[in-house]
């Protein structure tokens, strides 16, 4: 989570700034991202695979959050770009990313996307259906144009996370099976595209991933995969894409790894799996987004209600919800949180956090100990930097919160509040 300290007057600080000063300022909920816990997060990823000898590309995975400046971030940290969809595309674009460093994902891009894409110039396609392998490559053809692509596949390997963000075994929505062998199959159509140059694979086997066992079962098969292609097809592709899915720390009861441990295993086990089958060590190619900017985003609500059941549970309703969070009614996730406004007073109340939304599932948080709560207190969410903003939406009509960079004692809006006018401004 990220690092605050205590200010004279008792309140939480964030980046040298009070919280205090951040709610007056601009109000709540507002989510405050420790700018300097960014970059070092990005500076671990890459100078941890500089110290490994291998050739690499860090892509930041711009699902996890994504704003203009949080694109330019990621551009002064030499990072590439992960994208999913036009609308993360044309941010980076807007932003002024430099193209060739901007990969497409996705298991259904659009004609309409994949044009997009190609007019931008951008460094890379992976292809994950035989749909887009034909419609991409007929797109390239109209255009004159050379593409790179990667294939997606799915090695058969479940990491130990969540239903929902499980993608590497065979029934998954993303990717070519290998054991299936629609991934032999994908291989052997993509290499006779002459619109093609066939850079490598990508996986992802997953999120939120505190051990290592996944990575390296996962990179076992692959390393496998892509001797197969070199025997059968005669080629040696240079690019192995690993993804992203790497562990953070919610509560107290997580136990991520170092960011430089991660990328040791991977390239650790990359360079043994290949030495096995002589094949050239490829480029490594991962996809942090969560591990990136999750504990260094915060958010900070405003205490209204108190419900207090007798014998059951006391209920402490917070100005925001599964508006700006949806995480833990979507899976269940859990979080930690303080009093930003009295951080160090004893913890004498089990209460559990609300939503302002008229769904009974909007709760933030199930049995916290705080100190007793007042209306108009803050509270301060730990760890929501990561697909907190990216999902936020306007159910019952409540706007979107404020997102505010801090660094050095000093706080910039990234995002600005939206307005009721904005939640009319489309309609008809």
């Amino acid at each position: 989570m990220t690092a605050m300290t205590t200010n004279v007057q008792g309140q939480l600080e964030i980046g040298g700034v009070s919280t205090g000063e951040l709610t007056a300022a601009y109000g709540t909920p507002l989510m405050v991202y420790d700018e300097d816990m960014i970059r070092r997060n990005a500076r671990a990823f890459r100078e941890s695979f500089i110290e490994s000898g291998l050739e690499f590309q860090v892509a930041y995975a711009s699902k996890a959050f994504m704003c203009k400046e949080m694109v330019r971030l990621a551009e002064e940290e030499n990072l590439s770009l992960d994208v999913v969809s036009g609308g993360e595309l044309y941010t980076a674009l807007e932003a002024g990313f430099p193209a060739g460093r901007i990969h497409f994902h996705g298991n259904n891009k659009s004609e309409e996307e994949l044009v997009m894409a190609l007019e931008a110039g951008i460094g890379c396609f992976v292809v994950d259906s035989f749909l887009e392998l034909e419609l991409l490559h007929e797109l390239a053809k109209e255009r004159e144009q050379q593409v790179n692509i990667l294939l997606r596949v799915t090695p058969g390997v479940e990491a130990h996370t969540h239903d929902y963000i499980m993608t590497g075994q065979d029934d998954s929505k993303f990717g070519f099976g290998i054991s299936t062998g629609q991934a032999d199959r994908a291989m052997q159509i993509a290499l006779c595209k002459p619109h093609y140059n066939v850079l490598g694979i990508h996986s992802h086997i997953g999120s939120q991933i505190f051990e290592l066992d996944g990575f390296q079962q996962a990179i076992t098969v692959l390393s496998d995969f892509l001797q197969s292609v070199r025997l059968e097809c005669e080629v040696t592709l240079p690019v192995l894409n690993i993804g992203g899915g790497f562990g953070v720390r919610y509560t107290e009861e997580d136990k991520p790894l170092p960011i430089s441990e991660y990328v040791k295993a991977i390239t650790d086990c990359v360079k043994e799996s290949f030495g096995e089958n002589g094949y050239p060590l490829p480029e490594v190619w991962v996809e942090p987004g969560r591990s990136i900017v999750a504990e260094a985003g915060t958010t900070l609500y405003k205490v209204g209600s108190k419900k207090i059941i007798p014998d059951v549970r006391t209920y402490v309703s917070v100005d925001g919800g599964m508006t700006d969070n949806l995480r833990p009614a979507l899976y269940g996730a859990k979080y930690h949180a303080v009093l930003a406004n009295r951080p160090n007073e004893e913890c004498t109340e089990l209460v559990s956090i609300a939503g302002k939304c008229c769904e009974s599932g909007d709760m933030l948080i199930w049995d916290l100990k705080l100190p007793p709560v007042n209306f108009g207190d803050t509270l301060a969410v730990f760890s929501t930097g990561a697909y907190g903003y990216s999902m936020a939406n306007n159910y019952n009509r409540i706007p979107r919160p404020a997102v505010v960079f801090v660094k050095d004692g000093e706080s910039r809006v990234v995002i600005e509040r939206e307005t009721y006018a904005d939640l009319v401004r489309l309609d008809r």
